[in-house]
């Protein structure tokens, strides 16, 4: 059997949540500390990525040791200029000075990368974008978008930026939308610095097959992290990884695997109304699981079945590795 990867979690996973329904929140609110003290309770879980700021009160000296008492390390850290106060856009505002306080914020939490020892600082640009038809000038848009990303990165040219792109959510469209966009924006600010976070369920909520947009992103050398999560298709449900798409989970890390690509295996996951510990054990626990049938597929006969285009042959192969690796075991 060859060695189990790392397994890693965004810190909202351990957090609480609200809605337009509950907006009070389903649980009582947590702070930093707390939730990487519940991040270190679940076994195997060996790093997480990190929101920025961190909650009110909370230095980067008492994250460092928090992390450290957990037994984690710190992957990631992704800061926050998805919020309200940048809700016509970070790096896209139409007003310079709302752009100036995102960059401002983004060479912070690349400064709290570096304390951390973070792989990368993350990029979730999610209201830069648009709702209406004419709303933006798509090109001026694009240019900016752009261009805050090549400002970035160049003045930390030994720091990795990852963008993890989306579709759309909370703007109704996202600038950086798709695993092809997001090659061709990073291509034009030609910075060898910026790559992307591949987010499962997003792969998903867009349209695209997750292997084929990992396939594409590998080809093209930008594949840097991966977030894994399930919906249904609809929206960016964030559920329990292989609750609904179970075959194209396995054939995304498939994907992985016939490419050599070792990084974190992630967990991106909102559990609202489930038990945040819980949810994570069992996700980590059907994660295994995948990872044993990766190691009991038969691939040289799975090519050949590819070569064919044999749709019933491949499916064989794959229902025999999952339904061989789904029984007992933690």
């Amino acid at each position: 059997m060859s060695e189990l990867p790392r397994f890693g979690a965004g810190l909202w996973h351990f957090a609480s949540y609200v809605d337009r329904y509950a907006v009070d929140g389903y649980a009582p609110p947590l702070s930093t500390l707390e939730q990487i003290a519940l991040a270190g309770t679940v076994e195997d879980l060996s790093v997480v990525d990190v929101p920025y700021p961190f909650t009110p009160g909370v230095t980067v000296d008492q994250v460092k040791s928090a992390l450290a008492e957990a037994g984690l390390s710190c992957i990631g850290v992704t800061p926050e200029i998805y919020l309200r106060k940048f809700g016509k856009g970070a790096f896209t505002n139409p007003d310079p000075q709302v752009r100036a306080e995102a960059m401002e914020l983004l060479h912070e939490a690349s400064g709290v990368a570096k304390e951390l020892g973070a792989d990368y600082v993350k990029i979730w640009p999610g209201q830069d974008g648009w709702d209406y038809p004419f709303q933006v000038n798509h090109h001026d848009l694009w240019k900016l978008a752009v261009d805050g990303m090549k400002e970035l990165a160049s003045a930390h040219p030994d720091q990795r930026f990852v963008i993890e792109y989306k579709p759309r959510e909370p703007r109704v469209k996202m600038t950086w939308d798709s695993a092809a966009r997001s090659i061709l924006g990073i291509q034009q600010t030609g910075c060898d610095n910026i790559g992307v976070l591949l987010d499962f369920g997003h792969s998903l909520y867009g349209g695209e097959s997750p292997a084929d947009a990992a396939q594409l992103l590998i080809d093209h050398g930008l594949l840097w992290g991966m977030d894994v999560n399930d919906n249904l298709r609809g929206w960016d449900d964030d559920l329990m990884v292989g609750s609904v798409h179970l075959t194209e989970i396995f054939e995304y890390f498939y994907t992985l695997k016939i490419n050599g690509w070792e990084g974190v295996w992630q967990l991106d996951q909102f559990p609202f109304r489930e038990d945040t510990v819980e949810t994570a054990r069992a996700s980590i626990r059907l994660l295994k699981a995948l990872h044993r049938a990766l190691d009991t597929l038969d691939i040289p006969a799975l090519r050949e079945a590819q070569a064919r285009q044999d749709a019933i042959g491949a499916q064989r192969l794959v229902q025999d590795a999952l339904l061989s690796c789904m029984g007992g075991g933690r």
